[in-house]
């Protein structure tokens, strides 16, 4: 019997065996010897009853049929949503980062030129306040894109070895800081995976476990798979000496904003959720072990590619005494005013010439008149002029090709990809002065 709480589903499957049982009996009774008014009247019996069933049924995939659109429709609206989310956030964080950008290079202008240790500490003050929101709008964006239909992960063979050396880099000084012993365990091991991506996952545990742990001493490195029906894998390990996390909070603290020791550790919240919809992306498992009081055990599990490792990366030699920037000559390409002047500040603090424009005619106009050492661009500048347009413009009108930087508020390697030149040095805004005058003299050939 047909309820009025059956689903569109149930009805058609109910109706579906009553027109079986309908249709078997009609044969019984057509095979059978009797009259043929008994025989007529059953048949006429059963044919209404069967058009009566067609009619419910016909009905109900009706009724399925209108639920599946309303279903589509509500699940075009949430797509249409969530990448209109990503293109605001991605259009927006030009105009969020820019003064951030800004700002950070007249900080570092004031505490070159300041004598005085109050304004200075106060720079310092400042400028950590500066690289939190930084941080959270950066977090905020990169969620954005993992969450966005357009993402795309580019699998290769990654070298271990060769990313724990990178990641002592960015790691050591917030180790050295908080007095923490942070050791990575060597490996020759290469797997399949993301580069990009999963460096910020690993970056995003260690961060997470340098702030958190109350002992002396992180751990990261790789533990081999046993016996593995999927293949040969590495488990990417994380161990910190922490107060561990209790079974109930697990799960809760790869949500967004979801810190567990609010009163005493800065953050935004927002790196272990970035670290699982990475993983989401790539199909690398992620797992948490810990126990209150015993510490904390976040890993990754990879792929592993049964190759010989890439080449090792030379050690990275001593630092030297820099050259001299006086008296080199910039083409500084921004069309944001405030941005502008503090690029020149900064750069004319360091003896630089810097000859500031706002677009790729204006920088054309300029170099007519004597070539630049160096050309120093933003990505966008107004309407469809860009710094690649500018850069091209010179070498295409005036035969010019000096070292070029592009600095954007947009991800680096979106803007190679769309521009198709992958060996084009690109800096993310805020750039910190010292990373600017260091990829500066890169480019000079003075390093």
């Amino acid at each position: 019997m047909l309820r009025e709480t059956d689903s569109p589903g149930q009805k058609i499957a109910k109706l579906t065996r009553i027109n079986e049982v309908l249709i078997r009996r009609l044969e019984s009774i057509s095979q059978k010897r009797g009259p043929a008014y008994a025989l007529s009247r059953a048949a006429e019996v059963l044919e209404r009853e069967v058009v009566a069933r067609n009619l419910d049924l016909e009905t109900a995939l009706a009724e399925l049929a209108l639920i599946n659109t309303e279903l589509a429709t509500a699940r075009e609206v949430a797509d249409q949503a969530n990448r209109a989310k990503s293109r605001f956030l991605r259009a927006a964080s030009h105009d969020l980062l820019q003064p951030l950008s800004a700002a950070k290079l007249f900080l570092a202008h004031l505490r070159e030129v300041s004598g005085d240790a109050l304004q200075r500490d106060l720079v310092s003050h400042l400028t950590a306040t500066i690289d939190s929101a930084e941080e959270l709008i950066r977090a905020l964006l990169q969620i954005a894109k993992l969450d966005s239909r357009s993402f795309q992960t580019n699998l290769a063979p990654v070298a271990m070895g060769r990313l724990f050396r990178r990641l002592i880099i960015d790691t050591q000084p917030v180790a050295s800081a908080r007095r923490i012993d942070l050791r990575f365990v060597g490996s020759k091991a290469t797997v399949l995976s993301d580069g990009v991506y999963l460096r910020q996952i690993a970056q995003n545990l260690i961060t997470n476990a340098l702030k958190y742990t109350t002992g002396r001493k992180v751990l990261v490195g790789l533990r081999h798979e046993r016996d593995s029906e999927v293949g040969p894998a590495v488990w990417l390990e994380v161990l910190d000496q922490g107060p561990g996390i209790a079974p109930a909070d697990q799960t809760r603290i790869f949500n967004e904003f979801e810190r567990l020791s609010l009163e005493t550790q800065p953050g935004t919240g927002l790196g272990l959720s970035i670290v699982q919809r990475a993983c989401d992306q790539l199909d690398h498992r992620l797992e948490l072990i810990s126990h209150p009081g015993l510490g904390s055990r976040f890993r990754v599990r990879l792929p592993l590619v049964q190759t010989p490792s890439l080449p090792v990366m030379p050690e990275e030699a001593p630092d030297l005494p820099r050259p001299d920037l006086t008296g080199r000559r910039v083409l500084l390409i921004e069309n944001d005013q405030t941005m502008r002047h503090a690029m020149q500040y900064l750069l004319e603090s360091w003896g630089m010439i810097a000859w500031p424009v706002a677009g790729s005619e204006e920088a054309v106009q300029v170099a007519m008149l004597a070539a630049p050492d160096l050309i120093l661009s933003d990505y966008r500048l107004d309407g469809e002029d860009t710094g690649v347009t500018a850069i091209r413009r010179l070498s295409q009108e005036l035969g010019l090709a000096p070292p070029a930087l592009i600095v954007s508020a947009e991800p680096a390697d979106m803007i190679r990809r769309k521009i198709g030149e992958p060996a084009l040095e690109i800096l993310e805004k805020p750039v910190a002065a010292e990373d600017l005058n260091r990829a500066i003299r890169h480019s000079l050939g003075l390093t």
